[in-house]
């Protein structure tokens, strides 16, 4: 593991991930104690301060644990799908947050991703999916609810369809597009879209799903998809023409 000393990027952001190249590349493996701050700092002549930093930011990207006591230290950590996913749903935040995807694109990607667990979320969909599928189109009918509740609905809803297919890469993959595009989709459309609309495009979704019609799920993904597009651009032009008008 080396760093450049000469370089601009921070010491500490160098050693972590000199030693997150360490872990994927398998020199470093799961439940491998790291060596002691004093040895890291040594190993690549920097202060134990800046060696603690290094290892925070492995901790947060939970590559690492850190365990106290006579036999403690730091170690490499056993990821999980489900521990990676809060990091996948952060940057996809972030990008979207600082307008570096388009409503559009980020529209077109969501739903053709979760129209890829279409198949398989209808072969494997258990009853508990099914039943969660229901309660969350049952409470999006409930007279008062708010936006930001009805939203939340949404996302459950499609994170469970998601979820449906059994499948943890999938789920990864679209924890960012469910958990950070479904939000931002909702906050630019709720004061144009339709809720009867969208409970009954839910209901033929999970109908579909129910029947084990994985076709009829895309169609309806395809609709909602469709849908939300235009949501989108009646939106953006209803604000264009608020600007230019005088």
């Amino acid at each position: 593991m080396k760093i450049d000393p000469n370089s601009s990027e921070d010491l500490s952001v160098q050693i972590a991930e000199a030693i997150r190249a360490a872990i994927v590349n398998g020199d470093l493996r799961v439940d491998q104690r790291l060596p002691t701050e004093a040895e890291l700092g040594e190993q690549f002549d920097v202060s134990r301060s800046t060696v603690r930093e290094a290892l925070k930011r492995l901790a947060a990207q939970s590559l690492i644990r850190t365990q106290r006591g006579a036999s403690g230290g730091a170690f490499v950590n056993r990821l999980s799908f489900e521990d990676a996913q809060g990091q996948m749903i952060t940057t996809s935040t972030l990008l979207l947050s600082m307008n570096a995807v388009d409503f559009e694109t980020a529209c077109e990607a969501r739903y053709a991703l979760e129209r890829a667990c279409a198949p398989l979320a209808a072969f494997r969909r258990s009853a508990d999916h099914l039943a969660t599928m229901r309660a969350e189109i049952h409470r999006q009918t409930q007279p008062g609810l708010s936006d930001e509740a009805f939203c939340a609905s949404d996302v459950a809803f499609h994170r469970t369809l998601v979820d449906a297919a059994g499948n943890p890469v999938l789920s990864y993959q679209l924890a960012g597009a469910v958990e950070a595009m479904q939000p931002l989709m909702n906050m630019i459309t709720f004061t144009a879209r339709s809720r009867e609309r969208i409970v009954a495009l839910h209901t033929r979704i999970a109908d579909a799903l129910e029947a084990r019609d994985g076709a009829a799920v895309e169609r309806g993904l395809a609709e909602l998809a469709g849908y939300t597009t235009e949501l989108g651009k009646s939106v953006a032009a209803a604000r264009a023409a608020r600007r230019t008008t005088p």
